[in-house]
């Protein structure tokens, strides 16, 4: 390893410079002393620490892995002791099942995946009101699988211990003091919830939009809905009236809970006004929080005849029996953009919660009395995926209701002792860029999580630094899995921007083009596993996923027996582009297929063409996603054909694409850059070939 550095050198980097020649004494030291994985735990516990540049962390953590060899794997950041594993939920169940290593335990939950689940079952306590039959039944092949066939349940009844002295939700307005709610108290509000709608005569099964911010009151009515054996329809609070249609029409929902408005960054912005543009059949409209008035805040609108306020729609009665439902019954209607403009609506059971809080147990290590946050909105996965990764492992929803770019965010972090934090890259790179986070104690994480894009090396190093080096988890699955396909663990080094394992309970492959294993790939699933979904409300679900999939690599195919059920293996395509790196590592280089994220949000090509094409100059666009220089998330690029007469500047034509998408799209979408050209290319069946213009956009713009 390098012991070479100068005092000059950790000036320059930031270092005190009265300090300098001792901490270079030190570092020498150190580095003298053992395995970079020692020398770098060392540096970051005892000379390191939050308030000093992250030039010098970025530095001295290169010192220390110089010479570190990539067959190995990345450079990691984070090293877990063998004492702290053993403390782990997974240590703990690795020495219950007598496993010594992660490698042989990840080994085990895909080879015995029902007695995986069943394992799962019983260590979140999922509550049955009629117990199953078996755990699974692969009768009708491994794209619809039965999980816990014989039973009924009702999620919720696992979600809401009233036994646990824990708050089940810690929240604060911007400029408000921090709050808790109880769990009893929830339970109390969900149940007023559910007997409001049977009063409102909401019969089990119906569907009822939710667009709304993440709140107290919308986790309440999430769980009410659900309680009630009916199925949220899941709406982000961001979309235009026209995407709120769409999203209600796939869903069926005629009834809409809303909120009168919401405050971000000291702004008023308008919600039941655009939701009713929208034109739904009944809005339930909630007044937005506001911290002087608590529960005696008043709707700053006028409702529509037929629309109900807040304390008109909730009952008066908290007692509720939940509906028992088939584990196959939908609790959730979410939506996955695809590549033909109109976002798939995928249905989440009974069963999906089961998958999302198993990965908050085992891959976020989410304990009883944790504090948990994921800035989301219960329009996007990661809003019902933090109510039941938290609350099925009682810990605490941690629920901050202003924008989290600021240091407010920072100090709802430091005073709520969160133990996970789970965010975005995107908004790691805005800390970093401001330098908005310094100063705070954050010494409570015990993790960081990230999700929705690609992460790059030096800003997931940034995050960890700030609360003295705890590990990111990366996390990539899909609404169509209910959690994630490819993660990390607390029981294995943390290497910035990579991911180190496939989830527990499942498998997949990387292959190339002619359906052979590689190491930079298509990512393509190797089911069963509960969490999956199995219908589309919109699509064929066979055709969008199991249909021209490659067979099975040699290792998987054939038939395979788990407690006399017999199934054959079949691929089930997920799209992502993977690399599999040194170590048994990987890095996610985003989608194969024309959907792309942006800023955390899966949005497709046609989906943003179609807005976009309505502009008067325009006669046609392709969008694509390209990677930012050094990592991080996708920047939108579109590729534009003007119409005959049109001389708009490029510039001028980004910024009337960029007012389409913030009035009829979503504002949260941000145009990097309009390209003109005087064609798009297209394959011989006229289908715009965006994969070309990808590869062109990297070779006209490489350094």
């Amino acid at each position: 390893m390098n012991k070479r550095l100068t005092a000059e050198q950790l000036v320059r980097a930031g270092a005190d410079e009265s300090k300098a020649a001792s901490i270079l004494e030190r570092v020498t030291e150190i580095l003298s002393s053992g395995p970079e994985n020692e020398c770098w735990t060392r540096i970051s516990q005892e000379i390191l620490d939050p308030g000093k540049p992250f030039s010098l962390h970025k530095m001295l953590h290169e010192a220390v892995f110089s010479d570190w060899d990539p067959e190995k794997g990345p450079r990691p950041a984070w090293f877990p002791s063998k004492e702290y594993i053993r403390k782990t939920n997974i240590g703990k169940l690795m020495q219950e099942l007598d496993i010594d290593s992660y490698k042989d335990f990840h080994a085990w939950s895909e080879k015995n995946r029902i007695g995986f689940w069943e394992l799962m079952v019983r260590k979140l306590n999922i509550r049955f009101s009629s117990q199953p039959e078996k755990t699974a039944d692969f009768s009708g092949g491994i794209e619809a699988p039965e999980w816990f066939p014989g039973s009924a349940l009702n999620i919720a009844d696992s979600c809401i211990d009233v036994s646990d002295k824990a708050p089940a939700i810690v929240f604060q307005n911007e400029n408000g003091p921090i709050e808790t709610v109880s769990r009893p108290d929830l339970l109390s509000l969900v149940n007023k919830v559910a007997n409001g709608l049977r009063e409102a005569d909401i019969a089990p099964g119906e569907p009822v939009a939710i667009d709304m911010p993440m709140t107290a009151e919308s986790v309440a009515v999430y769980l009410g809905i659900v309680k009630a054996g009916c199925t949220v329809v899941g709406i982000a609070d961001s979309f235009a009236p026209g995407e709120i249609r769409t999203r209600m029409d796939l869903g069926n929902a005629q009834t809409v809970f809303t909120q009168d408005h919401f405050m971000r960054a000291g702004k008023k912005l308008a919600l039941y006004e655009k939701v009713i543009k929208a034109e739904p059949g009944r809005a339930v409209v909630l007044p937005a929080p506001e911290p002087e008035k608590g529960a005696d805040a008043s709707l700053s609108v006028s409702l529509r005849p037929g629309d109900l306020t807040w304390n008109e729609f909730l009952s008066s009665s908290d007692d509720f029996d939940s509906v028992p439902c088939s584990p196959s019954n939908y609790t959730n209607i979410l939506f996955s953009s695809g590549t033909t403009g109109t976002p798939k609506a995928i249905p989440w059971t009974q069963m999906t919660p089961v998958k999302s809080a198993a990965d908050g147990f085992l891959h976020h290590d989410i304990k009883p009395g944790d504090a948990v946050a994921w800035p989301t909105n219960l329009g996007w996965m990661m809003g019902p995926w933090l109510i039941y990764a938290s609350l099925i492992n009682k810990a605490s929803i941690a629920l901050y209701y202003g924008v989290p770019t600021g240091r407010q965010f920072g100090q709802f972090v430091q005073d709520t002792g969160l133990a996970v934090l789970g965010l975005v890259p995107s908004l790691v790179r805005a800390w970093r860029t401001t330098d908005c986070m310094s100063g705070f104690d954050w010494s409570s994480l015990k993790l960081f999580s990230s999700t929705g894009e690609c992460s790059s090396t030096d800003d997931m190093l940034f995050l960890m630094s700030l609360a003295g080096y705890r590990p990111v988890i990366e996390y990539c699955g899909g609404t169509e899995i209910g959690g994630g396909y490819i993660t990390g663990t607390v029981v294995q080094p943390s290497a910035p921007a990579t991911f180190s394992t496939p989830a527990l309970g499942l498998d997949f492959v990387i292959l190339d083009e002619n359906g052979a294993e590689t190491d930079n790939g298509e990512v393509f699933l190797a089911p069963p596993s509960i969490g999956l979904s199995q219908n589309l409300l919109n699509r064929d679900h066979h055709e969008e996923y199991f249909a021209d999939a490659p067979p099975p690599p040699p290792r998987l195919s054939g038939l395979r027996t788990e407690n006399d059920q017999d199934y054959e293996v079949k691929l089930r395509r997920h799209g992502d582009q993977a690399e599999r790196l040194g170590g048994d590592y990987f890095r996610i280089h985003g989608r194969a297929d024309d959907t792309m994220n942006l800023g955390g949000i899966k949005v497709s090509s046609a989906e943003i063409e179609r807005t976009l094409n309505r502009i008067d100059d325009i006669l046609e666009t392709a969008a694509i996603g390209v990677p930012a220089p050094g990592g991080g998330p996708a920047r939108l690029v579109v590729y534009t054909v003007l119409n005959p007469g049109s001389s708009i500047s490029s510039d001028d034509l980004r910024k009337k694409m960029q007012t389409a998408i913030k009035q009829d799209l979503n504002p949260l979408f941000k145009v990097y850059k309009a390209v003109l050209v005087d064609s798009l290319p297209r394959t011989a069946s006229n289908k715009v070939m965006r994969r070309i213009l990808r590869k062109k956009y990297s070779q006209d713009n490489s350094e």
